[in-house]
């Protein structure tokens, strides 16, 4: 089974929880963790500086392509970060619940 790290932001805390509620509950993710941050970006010509919230969100490559589908889907932004990070190794205990967790 090949596992992965998805990254996504936003700066509405009723996005941060719509996002959690949909990918939990069509089981794309095992877990997701969530912590405030200060986002220095361009957007259309301009310096943009936003509070956000970061969601690490812990899944299988197979489930990546349908959680990045329900991120866009149910974002505020119109382009949203949806990344993906493979890894390659973890706690063997780790890995058997986060498959476990996740679909099939």
């Amino acid at each position: 089974m090949a596992y992965c790290i998805a990254l996504t932001t936003t700066n509405s805390e009723e996005n941060k929880q719509a996002l959690i509620e949909q990918i939990l509950n069509q089981q794309l993710a095992a877990c997701i963790q969530t912590m405030p941050i200060e986002s220095h970006y361009v957007w259309k010509d301009e310096l943009c500086c936003d509070n956000e919230w970061l969601l690490v969100i812990k899944t299988t490559q197979k489930n990546y392509p349908e959680l990045e589908k329900v991120i866009v889907a149910n974002h505020s932004y119109e382009v949203p970060q949806v990344v993906q990070i493979p890894f390659v190794d973890g706690y063997n205990p780790y890995l058997s619940w986060l498959e476990a967790t996740t679909r099939p």
